[in-house]
C-alpha cells in the first residue's frame, strides 16, 4: 500500500471507529432513558444493567455501521477537500478511482466486521439477551404455545396439530387429512404423536381413521400408529424461534426444512435472512457515495458535510424498513425486498461517481 493510501485508510477506519462509538454511546443512552425504570423494576442491579446494554452492541453495530461508514468517507475526504489535499492529490495524476481505493480497502473490512458480526456475533448476543430477560421478567413465567398449525405434506396430505406447547415434541390433537386431487379419501385423528429416532418416523396415540371408499366410510381404531412425515421434532421446535437468534447457517438449515414441510408465511425470516447479508454490504456500498459527493469543495463546512451524510444514511435506513414491511407482508418478493435498498444505492454511488470523474 502507497503512503498516501495508507494515510487515507488510517484517517478513515480511526473516523469509522470514533463515529461508530459514537453513535453505540447515543443508542444506548436513548435505550437506558426508555427502559432504566422497567429493569430497575426486574430488580437487577447496576452491574447487570450494564452487562444487557453491552448484549445490545453487536446489533447496534450492524444498523449504525452504513451510516458511519458513510459519514466517515464524507468527513474524512470533504476535510481533504477543504485543505486543499485533494487538489493537490488530483494535480499530481491522481484519478478518482485511485483515490477512492484506501477507502474501498476500509470499506472491504468493516465489511468483513459486520459479516461475522450479523451471521453470528449478533444471533448469539440476541440470545443471550432474551435469556436476561427471561431470567429477570417480572412475575411467573408462562410456557408459550403453538395453537392450530397446518402443514401441508407431500403426498397431497395436510396434518393439522391443535396444541403444541412451548419445549414440547409432543404435538397434541393431532389430524392427518389424505387427498386425492380435491377429494378426501382418509382422516386419522390421534390425540398425540411422538418421534421416533431410530426409525425416524412419528407414532400417533390413540390414533383413529377413517378412509372413504366407494361411497362407503371404513372406520379403524389402533393404539399406536407409525407415520412417516417430512418434517422432524427440531422443526416444530424451531417454532417459537425469533429469526434474530439464528445465526446464518442455522436460519438456511430452518428455512429449508420449513419450506421441504410446507410451511407458509416464511417471508419475515426470507427478508431476514438475506438482511444478514445485505446489510453488511451496505457499509461498503454507501461509501461511494459519500467519497464522490464530499470530492469538491461546496459551503457550508463541517456541519454542511455532517447533514449530507445524515439524511442519506438515515435516507438508507428508512429505505430499508419500509420495503422489509413490504417483505413481511408479500407484497415484495422477500429477497428483493432484502436487496433492493443496496442495489437502488448501489446504482445512484455509480451515477455520482460517473458524474464526479467528468
Amino acid at each position: 500500500m502507497k503512503i498516501l493510501d495508507r494515510y487515507i485508510f488510517n484517517q478513515f477506519i480511526r473516523t469509522f471507529l470514533f463515529t461508530s462509538a459514537a453513535f453505540v454511546f447515543l443508542f444506548i443512552l436513548i435505550t437506558m432513558m426508555e427502559k432504566f425504570g422497567e429493569l430497575i423494576d426486574r430488580k437487577m442491579n447496576l452491574l447487570e444493567i450494564a452487562e444487557y446494554n453491552v448484549l445490545t452492541i453487536p446489533a447496534t453495530l450492524i444498523v449504525t455501521s452504513p451510516v458511519c461508514a458513510l459519514l466517515s468517507s464524507i468527513l474524512v475526504a470533504g476535510r481533504m477537500s477543504f485543505s486543499s489535499e485533494l487538489p493537490a492529490i488530483r494535480s499530481a495524476g491522481v484519478s478518482l478511482k485511485q483515490y477512492l481505493l484506501p477507502f474501498s480497502a476500509g470499506g472491504a473490512l468493516i465489511f468483513a466486521f459486520n459479516l461475522v458480526n450479523a451471521c453470528w456475533l449478533t444471533p448469539a448476543a440476541y440470545t443471550w439477551k432474551n435469556s436476561f430477560e427471561q431470567q429477570f421478567s417480572a412475575g411467573p413465567g408462562n410456557s408459550s404455545q403453538n395453537l392450530n398449525i397446518h402443514i401441508l405434506e407431500p403426498g397431497d396430505r395436510i396434518v393439522s396439530i391443535g396444541l403444541l406447547e412451548n419445549n414440547s415434541f409432543c404435538p397434541k390433537q393431532v389430524s392427518i387429512e389424505e387427498f386425492s386431487n380435491t377429494y378426501l379419501r382418509s382422516r386419522t385423528n390421534a390425540d398425540s404423536m411422538n418421534y421416533d429416532g431410530k426409525s425416524g418416523v412419528w407414532i400417533m396415540k390413540n390414533a383413529t381413521t377413517r378412509n372413504f371408499i366407494g361411497g362407503r366410510e371404513i372406520f379403524t381404531h389402533e393404539p399406536s400408529k407409525p407415520v412417516k412425515l417430512s418434517f422432524s421434532p427440531r422443526t416444530l421446535g424451531e417454532l417459537n424461534l425469533n429469526p434474530e437468534e439464528m445465526n446464518i447457517t442455522r436460519h438456511y438449515r430452518y428455512l429449508k426444512e420449513k419450506q421441504l414441510a410446507g410451511f407458509s408465511g416464511l417471508e419475515r425470516s426470507i427478508v431476514k435472512f438475506h438482511s444478514k447479508l445485505s446489510m453488511p454490504l451496505a457499509s461498503f456500498i454507501i461509501i461511494f457515495i459519500g467519497v464522490p459527493i464530499s470530492s469538491k469543495t461546496r459551503r457550508g463546512g463541517l456541519a454542511s458535510e455532517i447533514g449530507i451524510a445524515l439524511f442519506i444514511g438515515f435516507l438508507f435506513l428508512g429505505l430499508q424498513k419500509v420495503i422489509a414491511v413490504a417483505g413481511y407482508q408479500g407484497a415484495i418478493n422477500p429477497f428483493l425486498a432484502a436487496w433492493l435498498p443496496d442495489l437502488l444505492f448501489l446504482a445512484a454511488g455509480y451515477v455520482i461517481f460517473r458524474t464526479s470523474s467528468e
